[in-house]
């Protein structure tokens, strides 16, 4: 993208160098003393111990654990970032987010590699990128914040592109119902569930799942997609706030640099495609365990013995689909017509 080779071309062997964390701590200002009372609980902050470190390791320490085990899988990256069964990503999110590992660290080891000319590093330092292209998107263009003085998740909140804003949500009951479908996991399209029931234990969600989840609570069921910005804000550990609205607004197709409206996810082929013998479906969503491959992914096309067989009774251990997505494709077609013209066919 423009962005990524106008960053690569400013990058200089400066930026990429270690700094001693004592040259700039001295610039630091100090703590009032009458505001100087330690570092509060977690408990008095109003938060539970939830064990989180048991699976997944927290800290300075928790992040060189994933980065020393991610430099063996970095040159793979490429080849197997897509699938949520495979251990591709770097599971870096939440220690980048926090700042428990340098993120000069990372951009010089994958930089490095780059220049080596491996294609898994170079990918990774594209997100890297993305990540700095969501930062200053929401410094030059603050609007894209929620106001401050309201808790709905519309309020005060503009899309990049203004014109999306004149776009029909579905609303009301039927909305909230939707909604709250695939909250649960309880759409009926396995690969969603599967991705939302992920986020809901583990408070994780896979990148491939994040954008097949956000194309289908927007172009799907049809969902204002700041209800699922928020969703994702409440529940993900490594929710920022600059890079979640960038991901909403690319699968919304209302932000800067964004995917073209009429490009809609088909959740079939995608689990298809990216968990193709269901591994991840079946991690789950174990009542789907005994179904073939070939129906895992819609199982509501699977005959009336094979049903039978894996213990399936739709509509009750697992849902019919709550949308048909050959309808709802060509009504977000239609629902997004106020904004074809603008954008470039």
């Amino acid at each position: 993208t423009p962005y990524k080779n106008a960053w690569l071309k400013k990058l200089t062997a400066t930026d990429l160098d270690a700094h001693a964390v004592d040259l700039s701590s001295g610039q630091l200002a100090a703590i009032p003393k009458a505001l100087d009372q330690g570092i509060p609980s977690l408990e008095s902050m109003g938060f539970q111990k939830t064990g989180i470190e048991t699976y997944l390791p927290t800290g300075m320490s928790g992040a060189s654990h994933f980065f020393e085990e991610f430099l063996h899988r970095m040159d793979q990256y490429h080849a197997t970032r897509d699938f949520p069964a495979v251990k591709g990503p770097s599971y870096l999110s939440m220690h980048s987010r926090f700042g428990t590992i340098s993120i000069r660290a990372l951009v010089r080891e994958a930089h490095t590699r780059m220049l080596a000319g491996s294609m898994g590093a170079t990918i990774w330092l594209s997100e890297l990128i993305w990540r700095d292209f969501y930062f200053m998107i929401l410094a030059n263009h603050p609007r894209l914040a929620p106001a401050r003085t309201s808790n709905h998740p519309t309020s005060g909140h503009e899309s990049f592109k203004v014109d999306y804003d004149n776009i029909r949500w579905e609303s009301g009951p039927h909305a909230e119902k939707l909604f709250k479908a695939w909250c649960e996991g309880k759409t009926g399209y396995p690969l969603v569930d599967a991705a939302m029931h992920q986020l809901n234990q583990s408070g994780y969600m896979h990148n491939r799942l994040r954008m097949v989840v956000a194309s289908f609570l927007v172009k799907d069921l049809g969902i204002d997609w700041r209800w699922g910005e928020q969703y994702f804000a409440d529940h993900l550990n490594d929710f920022d706030f600059a890079a979640n609205n960038g991901g909403w607004q690319w699968a919304s197709s209302s932000g800067c640099d964004a995917q073209p409206y009429f490009r809609i996810f088909n959740p079939i082929t995608q689990s298809e495609k990216f968990d193709p013998e269901g591994k991840f479906i079946r991690k789950y969503l174990p009542q789907l365990a005994k179904l073939s491959n070939k129906v895992i992914h819609a199982p509501w096309l699977a005959g009336s013995i094979e049903l039978e067989m894996a213990g399936i009774r739709l509509g009750q251990d697992y849902p019919m689909p709550i949308v048909d997505h050959n309808e709802a494709r060509k009504n977000t077609l239609i629902r997004y017509a106020v904004v074809k013209k603008t954008e470039p066919s």
